[in-house]
């Protein structure tokens, strides 16, 4: 299974210029609302339709606007599931799901896949329910059976956990990505979240005021985000803007100091990340003095903030995580940091890679 998009959009607001690829697994799109990630979905679903470009599924063209080809929705065999699920809450879960098998004559047939589907979603005994008598997350599971009962040769999520409190969202994560890796097709899905993205996907693809910065495997882009928006989107509290010095050495001229990478600098360096969690009163490699300022808890870790003793005036403080338990109970003197904790960030993110 393989998607092709290569998509334009003048929305107003913001031009959406989508280009990636994607194959068998989990694919996430992550950004924050707003930045076109739903309405690519819609645009690959033929909800939507783009200015210009090309989307392609299994070798099978959906849209491309120079040969004039539209297909549209019922015809290009996508399954999308809305953030609120759009149950129709007069139905009960057997008429919901029968609903994506409105094209199937043959009552045997119908009824053999309903059977499949309440068993896979783990729905016998709730046929006769409406929505209103599920709970969150057996609307989501009523919804996918919608979806899935029809076969469909790709499956998009649109914030597939939005509807749910946090305590049933952090519950199913790993249940509906087990469910869709058993899928064994290409699941496209949308979020803002970087943990949901990150617990759920194989690859992650950045998107940014209509732009796909950069499309990496999960953990390769946690590792080396690239770019300023992606390590921000990826959790990264301290970035500051940074200076080449040589193959392995930047000025951080705001911090006042100059740090050793271990990866190498490229030219058309702007700014370097330093996860919060990476700091190390032990650590000797990138050590300089600093000073403490204030903290904040969390209900396992706090939060100190610090400057360095050269820090320029007005300058945000540096953030360090740390687990409650090994807190000192002193502040250090010093603090280093691990050449290879130094992410460099560009313009431009590196070369994509699938």
């Amino acid at each position: 299974m393989s998607l092709l998009v290569d998509i334009h959009r003048d929305l107003g607001g913001f031009v959406l210029d989508a280009a990636f690829e994607a194959e068998n697994g989990i694919t996430c799109l992550l950004g924050s609302s707003g930045c076109g990630k739903s309405f690519t979905l819609k645009c690959i679903a033929g909800i939507e339709k783009p200015d210009r470009g090309h989307i392609e599924l299994d070798g099978v063209v959906l849209f491309d606007s120079e040969k004039h080809i539209n297909l549209p929705p019922q015809k290009r065999q996508v399954g999308y599931l809305f953030q609120n699920y759009a149950l129709f809450p007069n139905m009960t879960v057997r008429q919901n799901i029968l609903c994506g098998l409105n094209r199937e004559k043959d009552r045997t047939a119908k009824e053999r896949r309903l059977q499949e589907m309440l068993r896979l979603m783990r729905l016998e005994g709730l046929e006769n329910h409406k929505p209103s008598q599920l709970s969150g997350g057996q609307q989501q599971r009523v919804a996918l059976a919608r979806i899935l009962v029809n076969d469909p040769r790709m499956l998009m999520l649109d914030e597939p956990f939005s509807a749910l409190d946090t305590h049933l969202r952090d519950s199913l994560k790993i249940e509906l990505r087990d469910m869709l890796l058993s899928y064994g097709r290409e699941v496209l899905m949308v979020t803002h979240s970087r943990d949901e993205a990150y617990n759920m996907s194989s690859r992650i693809a950045v998107m940014d005021s209509g732009r796909l910065l950069c499309m990496k495997p999960t953990k390769e882009l946690f590792a080396n985000p690239g770019n300023t928006s992606a390590a921000i989107l990826t959790g990264c509290k301290n970035i500051i803007a940074a200076k080449k010095l040589g193959p392995h050495e930047v000025e951080v001229p705001d911090w006042g100091i100059c740090l050793q990478t271990q990866e190498e600098v490229r030219d058309g360096l702007t700014a370097i990340g330093i996860r919060a969690h990476y700091f190390n009163p032990s650590t000797a490699r990138n050590r300089f003095p600093v000073t403490y300022l204030e903290e904040m808890e969390e209900p396992f870790e706090v939060i100190l903030q610090f400057r360095y003793t050269g820090q320029a005036p007005g300058s945000s403080p540096v953030w360090w995580r740390i687990n409650k338990e090994k807190r000192p109970q002193q502040f250090p003197a010093e603090l280093g940091i691990a050449p290879a904790n130094i992410l460099l960030l560009y313009d431009r993110a590196p070369e994509t890679t699938s």
